[in-house]
């Protein structure tokens, strides 16, 4: 992710670019557009654009500034705590469904692919040339919206369960008929009762429903650490789950919840129904229907709206889900 926003007097700094394009030629236009949402730009104005004000930002919008100048046209880039006409939330909001629609359109591209596998391995094998070569265009995509995902847009965990699906599945058709598949012994990780577990920074529904289970039925006394998405290296003792080569993540299309409730918790009526919940808004799927999923979504994306402290999210999120087991434990068919 790039520069984290800053903040003064509790407003954020944003760095806004004003241009005046000449009208031609048509494809100028078009270049500086494209350049504005390869930086992750939004548009606040005609021809106003902003980034959450930092180093990096300041370096992009100054190579286009000088870009735009050499075609012709006139810019100015400027640091603002103030948007006339808009709140820090406004505009945040701007940038999430900014990348919420690009997490959305990979995640359209991404099921046509699960949708290969699917078919069975007679139709991926006549297309696994092609089937690989997207899975890594997929990824790459992921990597290239989740650099510019200024504020942690709610779109972005969706679809990683979607891609990490993908990419099991993949493996699973591609090992051959003597192979067998390696799995963790979940013995080799030792006790479950006081353990530093670990994330990635910016908590979503399956690792925010994953914490309440951990804390729940796993390890009560467990500590939640959150770190970057990748090159973080597991202190001895520490757990990762739903993260790149974590201990506890996703497992075919299964997400991390089900992962752990199925090598960790004995499950009831209630967990599998909140099991069914999670999978649907993480995967996008569908694979359960469950109706509840709508709203579980749109309360947790509050949530996540509301504070960007992880841990505030695992108090706020648990206890909905806690809520959520209860109202499963007591329900009657």
């Amino acid at each position: 992710m790039s520069d984290a926003p800053t903040t003064s007097d509790s407003r954020y700094a944003w760095l806004l670019l004003a241009h005046q394009l000449p009208p031609k030629p048509a494809y100028f236009r078009v270049k500086v557009w494209r350049r504005l949402q390869g930086l992750g730009a939004v548009a606040i104005k005609n021809s106003l654009y902003a980034l959450p004000a930092g180093g990096q930002a300041q370096e992009d919008f100054q190579w286009l500034l000088r870009e735009i100048n050499e075609g012709g046209g006139e810019a100015a880039v400027f640091e603002a705590r103030f948007i006339d006409g808009l709140t820090d939330q406004e505009v945040r909001a701007l940038f999430d469904k900014a990348r919420d629609a690009d997490y959305e359109a990979l995640a359209t591209d991404a099921r046509d692919v699960a949708n290969v596998l699917a078919a069975g391995p007679d139709t991926w094998r006549a297309r696994k040339g092609e089937v690989r070569a997207q899975t890594t265009r997929l990824r790459r995509r992921l990597a290239e919206i989740v650099a510019i995902d200024f504020f942690g847009a709610g779109g972005r965990e969706p679809v990683e369960g979607l891609l990490a699906g993908i990419e099991a599945r993949l493996a699973e058709a591609e090992r051959g008929p003597d192979e067998e598949e390696t799995t963790m012994d979940v013995d080799d990780v030792g006790p479950l009762k006081g353990r530093t577990w670990v994330t990635r920074r910016g908590v979503q529904v399956d690792r925010i429903a994953s914490a309440w289970l951990i804390r729940r039925f796993i390890d009560p006394e467990a500590r939640f650490t959150f770190v970057p998405d990748k090159g973080y290296v597991p202190e001895p003792g520490e757990l990762r789950f739903d993260m790149f080569e974590a201990e506890f993540t996703h497992e075919g299309d299964h997400c991390t919840f089900e992962v752990l409730l199925a090598k960790l918790v004995k499950p009831d009526r209630a967990l599998k129904a909140i099991a069914e919940i999670v999978h649907d808004i993480d995967l996008k799927d569908g694979k359960f229907q469950r109706e509840e999923a709508a709203g579980i979504r749109t309360l947790l994306s509050g949530i996540a709206a509301a504070t960007d402290d992880d841990e505030r999210r695992l108090e706020r999120g648990g206890a909905v889900f806690e809520d959520l087991y209860e109202y499963f434990r007591k329900k009657r068919d």
